[in-house]
């Protein structure tokens, strides 16, 4: 692998590591960055450049799995979380976060195909990064003065499953999984960081899913030749996603959306200026 290669699959994994749980589009940054400076594409076939942003997005699953350990654990009974929530209180079940994926499972296996056909584009980008900015700006302005669940293990079956249908608007390319959820959530009436903790933890099964079928889908691609250049962006991927979860669940508490809303006008007016 050249320096070159080296460098691709490190800014990109960088790239998917801080913004893949931010509500600002990960899509919207790849986009951006490599289209105009990394053209990853033309460093190989176009299988191979479809299988790198999965495993990158496994890297950053992995970053989850990791922050939030004792949650999962204790979901699947393997180990009581030491909080208050396992002294008799509520804690958040496995049936939640299930029901939370119900709405964007069905969506995505119905419509699978029509979404990357036709709304993979520059334009359904910018589309998506300015309505999912207004809609953080509407979930700062109306949400509950005082949340129905300041933690997520106050949760409820009701709020799970609403929660999965903002998500399906995250289907929509910069849009921004985590954009739709968390405001979805806030607007439901969780605290910002429970609906951050709430997006997170289902983002693992459903991102999980996804990568597998989009594995077994360009398997073929996985040669000796490409294996390093996927090793570098799945660890740069893990190392900042990392950093960057653990970042933003402090941060979110502080400044809520409206800032991120502002980031995500700014990102696509620079996205149009430079593609029109």
């Amino acid at each position: 692998m050249s320096f070159w290669d080296f460098f691709v699959a490190l800014v990109l994994g960088i790239v998917e590591g801080l913004t893949e749980f931010a509500p600002v589009s990960s899509t919207g940054h790849m986009i951006l960055v490599d289209d105009l400076l990394l053209h990853s594409k033309e460093l190989f076939p176009a299988s191979v450049a479809n299988s790198f942003k999965v495993v990158i997005q496994l890297g950053s699953i992995l970053a989850v799995v990791i922050v939030f350990k004792d949650r999962f654990l204790d979901m699947f009974g393997l180990r009581r979380k030491s909080d208050g929530a396992a002294k008799g209180g509520p804690r958040l079940k496995l049936a939640q976060v299930i029901v939370g994926l119900i709405p964007a499972g069905v969506i995505g296996v119905l419509f699978e195909d029509y979404i990357d056909e036709y709304l993979f584009s520059i334009e359904t980008v910018l589309i998506g990064l300015v309505v999912g900015g207004v809609l953080m700006i509407v979930a700062d302005r109306f949400r509950p003065r005082v949340p129905k669940a300041d933690t997520v293990d106050k949760v409820t079956y009701k709020q799970a499953f609403g929660i999965g249908l903002f998500q399906c608007l995250g289907m929509w390319p910069g849009f921004s999984r985590s954009g739709s959820t968390i405001s979805g959530g806030v607007l439901l009436g969780l605290s910002h960081r429970a609906a951050s903790d709430f997006t997170f933890i289902m983002a693992v099964p459903i991102m999980m899913g996804a990568s597998v079928i989009s594995l077994y889908k360009h398997w073929d691609s996985f040669t000796a030749e490409a294996l390093p250049f996927f090793a570098v962006g799945f660890v740069s991927a893990f190392i900042f996603a990392l950093i960057s979860i653990r970042f933003f669940l402090k941060l979110i508490q502080r400044i809520k959306l409206v800032p991120f809303a502002i980031y995500r006008f700014v990102l696509a007016a620079l996205i149009a200026l430079v593609y029109f």
